[in-house]
């Protein structure tokens, strides 16, 4: 199988991506039922409308950054100076609210998407997706290859998209049940408690050690960079700061794992409901064969979903309540998703494809629902 759109650049978009027009179209219809004259239309609307972005950017773009950095590190300091006072309540749950907060904002708006290299064009050594080392257990680099490269090139490609189930739930009805399948939604809620070692543990790749397709030296040497990375984390979390408040120990050590969980919780509901809800569709190895720049534009919008709400829930989901902006534009500055999200939705519903949105209980209830439901041995097949 061959895959011409995208090439696996941290950006899915590169001067040798091959023309549309130097593209095979083949016989197999594409999941959106657009034909592939429609499907090239589409693509070049979307890359006009990428280009025009790509040129408006600028110093409101680059400042606009620097705030979200200065806000996030003020709320640390702010959060982690409460906690040292934390033997009162009210200074606890103030400075564990800040301090989940701050982290929910380094992982989300900040580090998410500098990895993303959406700021690289601004040409600052200190916000790079080069030298950007995030506040998670997963080391950056291992979270670029399996979020970048392999996550957005495949996006919901089943078999392909590790992120689909993050191997451990069946997301999909065409993903095998067995008698351990019966128990994911407890799988789920521990994948939530504990998101960052889900994601640190994502880029391992066991199954591919298993069956002989890595390497088991590769596998080891990444197991070594995932251990200094907790190890590290944990020692600033659990170790320093509460040692830093003497006879508070206890109450900062619970406050920084607190805001951990909360972090964990958090970014588990934004991603699942950007990927899992109602609506949302799974692909397969025929549809993306041969696949034009339409063609995944096209796939991008078919597997995402946005999540309705206000300039708040934008900022602390880093701005992936606009999933689908997104996945089509994902090296583009964040803060331009909700300007350009009106015109991406204009162009579905003129080309006839559906865009996926709702209030964040809509879909986090119908992920759950998908959970549960999924968990269920399917029904064996009526015989003929």
């Amino acid at each position: 199988m061959t895959a011409t759109f995208p090439p696996k650049t941290i950006s899915p978009f590169s001067d040798a991506t091959p023309p549309v027009d130097d593209l095979v179209v083949i016989p197999h219809p594409h999941p959106s039922g657009l034909t592939s004259e429609q499907l090239d239309s589409f693509g070049l609307e979307m890359d006009a409308l990428r280009e025009e972005l790509l040129q408006a950017r600028g110093e409101s773009d680059a400042n606009y950054i620097r705030r979200v950095i200065h806000l996030q590190r003020r709320l640390e300091v702010a959060g982690r100076a409460a906690l040292f006072a934390g033997v009162l309540p009210p200074f606890w749950l103030a400075g564990t609210t800040m301090l989940a907060l701050a982290k929910i904002l380094e992982n989300m708006e900040i580090g998410h998407n500098v990895m993303h290299a959406q700021w690289d064009w601004m040409r600052d050594p200190d916000i790079h997706s080069s030298t950007w080392e995030w506040d998670n257990t997963c080391p950056a680099d291992q979270w670029k290859h399996s979020h970048n490269e392999m996550h957005h090139m495949w996006t919901n490609v089943l078999g392909r998209d590790r992120d689909v189930g993050y191997s451990v739930l069946r997301m999909s009805d065409d993903q095998p049940w067995t008698k351990a399948t019966r128990f994911q939604p407890a799988y789920a809620a521990l994948l939530a408690l504990l998101f960052d070692l889900g994601v640190a543990f994502h880029d391992l790749e066991i199954e591919h050690v298993v069956d002989g397709t890595k390497s088991k030296e590769q596998a080891q040497a990444q197991l070594k960079a995932i251990g200094a990375k907790i190890g590290r984390q944990s020692l600033k979390d659990y170790v320093v700061f509460p040692a830093l408040a003497g006879p508070f120990f206890f109450p900062v050590l619970t406050g920084n794992l607190a805001a951990n969980v909360a972090r964990n919780l958090w970014s588990f509901t934004i991603i699942f409901c950007g990927h899992f809800p109602d609506g949302v569709a799974q692909f397969t190895d025929a549809d993306v064969e041969n696949e034009t720049r339409g063609g995944w534009y096209a796939r991008q919008v078919l597997g995402s979903a946005n999540i309705a709400g206000g300039k708040l829930l934008d900022l602390l989901s880093g701005n992936l309540s606009y999933q689908i902006e997104h996945h089509a534009f994902p090296d583009l500055p964040s803060n331009r998703y909700a300007e350009v999200a009106p015109r991406v939705r204009e162009l579905c519903e003129r080309h006839g494809l559906p865009y996926n949105t709702g209030s964040l209980p809509k879909q986090f209830g119908s992920v759950v629902r998908r959970i549960v439901r999924l968990a269920r041995k399917p029904a064996e097949p009526a015989s003929g």
